[in-house]
């Protein structure tokens, strides 16, 4: 199982209102920040458009699909033995298994793959029937679906148990991995959150999906199956920047003690 994931943050990509840079130069940098977790031993990167604020609530337009791809393959040359993972915000679930399929990535992560979420891109819809169809139709049924549940920046349309969801996404949803996140980017998660969809996940990979830390992770790495960490790794501990190699090193370092005494 692919345990510890780095998330390697986009900067905004041509077509999106703050993009200053060509293709070119944002894939010299993603590869860059992809041999710095490889170096850590990280077990899988995952390219995401996090630089292209404001996001599509549902299907990005063909450049953002054309940059991702780029820069991802880019990683790919870079680092050939780094399992890779995609994630086309805000929720664009059938790019990125298209997307996947190209870069012969392992997982997509879908932020709503059921049910709505109101969130700042309004509400959003999952669309799992299309999504694991599309996988279907493309032959990559080992694609596996990363989902998250109660996602950040969200909220429900109405109070519904949080064990309920995931017994949701899980069992009529067929998602091969369960993300818990807090209520933001870098914020940390609840553990008794994580301890109720552990118990509904039915055994399905159950990852912490924001605000771990090295002082954190002795409690998560206990409470779940894997950590999904961007904040962390950044020098200024903050989403967005470049992946700072000694800062990755450290995390890794400390999240393998944590795991090995969990």
């Amino acid at each position: 199982m692919r345990s510890l994931v780095g998330v390697l943050h986009l900067p905004p990509l041509p077509g999106s209102p703050r993009s200053s840079e060509p293709v070119a130069a944002l894939a010299r940098a993603v590869a860059r920040d992809a041999r710095a977790l490889a170096a850590a031993g990280f077990d899988l990167a995952v390219v995401e458009n996090f630089g292209d604020v404001p996001f599509f609530k549902g299907h990005v337009p063909p450049v953002t699909i054309a940059g991702i791809t780029a820069c991802a393959l880019a990683v790919r040359d870079a680092c050939p033995d780094l399992a890779l993972g995609i994630n086309v915000l805000r929720n664009d679930g059938l790019a990125a298994v298209a997307i996947a399929v190209a870069v012969a990535a392992e997982c997509v992560r879908i932020n709503v793959l059921s049910g709505a979420r109101v969130t700042d891109q309004g509400l959003v819809e999952g669309q799992a029937a299309e999504v694991l169809r599309l996988r279907r139709e493309l032959g990559r049924p080992d694609l596996q679906i990363w989902a998250d549940v109660a996602v950040k920046h969200s909220a429900p349309l109405a109070a519904r148990d949080l064990a309920d969801e995931t017994r949701d996404l899980v069992q009529r949803s067929l998602a091969d991995a369960v993300l818990v996140t807090g209520s933001g980017t870098g914020e940390a998660v609840d553990p008794e959150h994580l301890r109720r969809v552990r118990a509904a996940a039915g055994g399905v990979p159950l990852y912490v999906a924001s605000g771990a830390t090295e002082a954190a992770l002795p409690v998560l790495a206990g409470l779940s199956d894997g950590i999904i960490v961007g904040s962390a790794l950044r020098a200024d501990g903050r989403a967005g920047g470049p992946v700072d190699p000694e800062r990755a090193r450290r995390f890794a370092a400390a999240y393998r003690a944590a795991q090995a005494r969990a």
